[in-house]
């Protein structure tokens, strides 16, 4: 979408609506965090342990976006909001990187967690509305920040995926490998995205908002750049 046809009113309710999803999120995601560590501590489970970490570092992206969504003109912290992200997916990388490390290494074998897998069910149903929300806010807004909270908000959907899968498998088939292996594959993906936060490569059509003129230039299919000065016939 053209980002400079929107009105100013349109355009303030999208950044309303882009800070109340972001403190959401982080609403959300420190209740997670402090389930997810409290029932691994007690199941001795890395992965549900690593899962509340994660909460954290999305805790700290939309506090991102509620620091760029405050100021008076969002456009303004743009880049550095970004780059904030960026570091975000590879604090996110790192502790998964760590937490599917120690499993593998057999770091203690994790009991059953009902607790867990409740709450890996919850985010399931919570995180993609979350994500969607923020996909078509930040699309309409040209928001690239938005656009990478989205992404952030999309590999935590894909951990509550692996969480559940690897809870599982560990409580029915005592298979405990199962989940840090798939945790190292979305580790990678943090990793790219990572990057293409920090290059601002979030969304092909989220720019800046352009000025829009009241009288466009005349197009010219033939190549022409007619005279201003010469009186047309």
């Amino acid at each position: 979408m053209n980002t400079s046809t929107l009105t100013p009113q349109r355009r303030a309710l999208l950044s309303r609506r882009s800070l109340w999803l972001a403190y959401a999120t982080a609403g959300y995601n420190l209740l997670e965090g402090v389930v997810a560590i409290a029932a691994g501590a007690a199941a001795s489970s890395t992965a549900l342990i690593g899962f509340g970490l994660d909460s954290f570092v999305e805790v700290s992206s939309a506090a991102v976006v509620i620091w760029q969504f405050r100021s008076r003109v969002p456009e303004e912290r743009e880049r550095l909001a970004l780059r904030l992200i960026g570091v975000s997916f590879f604090a996110l990388a790192a502790w998964v990187t760590v937490d599917a490390g120690r499993s593998l290494l057999g770091d203690g074998d994790a009991s059953p967690s009902p607790v867990g897998i409740g709450l890996a069910v919850a985010s399931l149903i919570v995180m993609p509305l979350l994500v969607r929300a923020k996909r078509r806010t930040g699309r309409e807004l040209g928001s690239a920040t938005v656009m990478a909270d989205s992404t952030q908000t999309a590999l935590c959907t894909y951990l509550s995926a692996v969480l559940l899968v690897g809870l599982l498998l560990n409580a029915g088939l005592g298979w405990s490998w199962a989940d840090p292996i798939a945790a190292l594959a979305i580790a990678a993906v943090a990793v790219r995205e990572g990057i293409a936060a920090w290059r601002g490569d979030q969304c092909d059509d989220c720019a800046p908002p352009t000025r829009a003129t009241a009288d466009p230039a005349p197009s010219c299919t033939d190549g022409c750049q007619p005279d201003p000065a010469t009186p047309q016939s």
